[in-house]
């Protein structure tokens, strides 16, 4: 028997029983362990194999808390009659018990749905951890229980946790992820370290709804909460003194400028450094012109500067597959070996991001033998939709005091639609660059007025738009 989840399962029992207690709930503590239960059994069954080592948690967890013969029960026992087979349906919506919390949080103003959503998460994790090696379906159990919670949180209008004021701005553009701040090639120039005191350490659900809110990227948000999940999971087995696989947390980002890589790659940043993957959380951005010398000898040395300014956080280097266009005597290549070997070197305190147009990163990641197997992961960052690109234009707009009419939104999309998706397909850039050319337009008709409002110095109409969208 064992006793991984005997603590998970208190928590959570612990957590949520005031809430039924005050509820009126007849047998509030036992209708809350019966809610444990099929949580933990639809995690162990989430995979489809229930290995010993998950049925001996799960019996050794409920033995002391439900009046049934689980105490008597061996995981042989267990699979042969089938007790948690299917089970994994239960994560596919929320239960009763969860909606009848969301029902009484909207009318009383509590906050009960997200105390069993802290510590059914948990908890989901903890049922991760017990395997050796955690599978992809346990991780997408997870998620998918996640984003089921939330979406129930989310439609009562309730809030996620506790609220507290959003960090100072870290230099980039919510909607489209424009890096606004210095690369870290101009950083090369200067050789003496200043230390920075550190941001406090963000809340991973503070940081994961900030993911949420980015628009689109569905799929890049996916993989981001997959391998936050994983993360957890070898988090609570190095903490339990269980092995940890050596797991690579470098990646590769593609899809073409514009496509919210930065953003995605400043969070991640920060929820690396919420797990204790790295040290500090900060990102540092390059590319081949800081890394790149012009004689031979002095390129790993800015590979190694730039690497010092990461240390503790994210390097990205964007348009990585720069670095082997060049000709077999191009020192791009020098700067690859380099990076090759400090990517292990420092693989405990700093993560390395390489990012680039989808055939392009394919090449560079065939160029060295060494690349492929420390970045093992790419996750592809798609086109912004029309409907995509209008709202962050008007994200755009909003922040900058001025808004789009109902018309020129429409208008916007229409001129959005004949644009070619193709390489270099600008997205989130695009939309910038169109609204600002809007705000010259507009001025050029609202100065023309006698006596312009507040609205009509705010508003964007069909009249302020471009004519067409011109992208090269």
């Amino acid at each position: 028997m064992s006793d991984s989840l005997r603590v998970p399962v208190r928590d959570f029992v612990d957590g949520v029983t005031p809430a039924l207690t005050e509820l009126g709930s007849a047998e509030p503590r036992a209708d809350v362990v019966a809610e444990a239960y099929e949580i933990v059994s639809a995690f162990v069954d989430a995979d489809g194999t229930h290995t010993d080592e998950e049925l001996w948690a799960l019996i050794g967890a409920f033995s002391g808390l439900m009046d049934t013969h689980i105490h008597h029960a061996t995981p042989a026992d267990i699979r042969a009659t089938g007790l948690i087979a299917g089970k994994r349906s239960f994560i596919d919506g929320a239960s009763l018990m969860f909606d009848t919390l969301i029902v009484a949080d909207k009318a009383r103003g509590t906050n009960h749905a997200w105390t069993y959503y802290v510590h059914a998460l948990r908890l989901a994790h903890h049922v991760a951890a017990l395997d050796s090696v955690t599978q992809h379906a346990e991780l997408e159990a997870i998620e998918r229980f996640r984003r089921t919670l939330l979406g129930s949180i989310s439609a009562a209008g309730l809030p996620r946790g506790t609220r507290r004021p959003p960090p100072a701005s870290t230099g980039s553009d919510p909607a489209t992820g424009t890096p606004a701040g210095a690369k870290a090639a101009e950083a090369v120039e200067e050789d003496v370290a200043v230390e920075v005191e550190l941001p406090p350490i963000r809340p991973l659900e503070e940081l994961l709804e900030e993911l949420d809110g980015l628009v689109g990227l569905d799929a890049v948000k996916r993989e981001v909460k997959l391998v936050t999940n994983l993360l957890q999971v070898q988090k609570l087995r190095a903490e339990k003194g269980l092995k940890v696989g050596d797991q690579s947390h470098h990646l590769v980002f593609t899809g073409n400028p514009g496509t919210g890589k930065t953003t995605v790659a400043r969070l991640l940043a920060q929820i690396y450094r919420t797990l204790e993957v790295v040290p500090k959380g900060h990102l540092v951005e390059t590319d081949r012109s800081g890394l790149v010398a012009g004689f031979v000898g002095q390129t790993a040395t800015n590979v190694v500067k730039v690497f010092d300014s990461a240390r503790g956080g994210i390097l990205l280097i964007d348009e990585a597959y720069s670095l082997v266009r060049g000709g077999e005597k191009d020192f791009g290549r020098e700067a690859v070996d380099a990076i090759v070997k400090l990517v292990e070197d420092r693989r405990d305190d700093t993560v390395v991001i390489m990012a680039g147009y989808t055939d392009e990163m394919a090449e560079l990641m065939s160029s060295n033998p060494g690349l492929r197997s420390r970045f093992p992961q790419t996750i592809h960052f798609p086109d912004y939709t029309t409907e995509e690109l209008v709202r962050i234009a008007e994200l755009i707009s909003g922040g900058s005091d001025y808004r789009f009419d109902d018309e020129a939104k429409v208008r916007l999309g229409e001129l959005l639609d004949d644009v070619p998706r193709d390489r270099g397909f600008g997205n989130g850039r695009l939309a910038r660059n169109v609204f600002e050319e809007s705000v010259q337009l507009h001025a050029t008709r609202v100065v023309a007025l006698e006596d312009p409002s507040a609205d009509d110095l705010a508003t964007l109409t069909p009249e302020d738009l471009p004519e067409r969208i011109v992208t090269s």
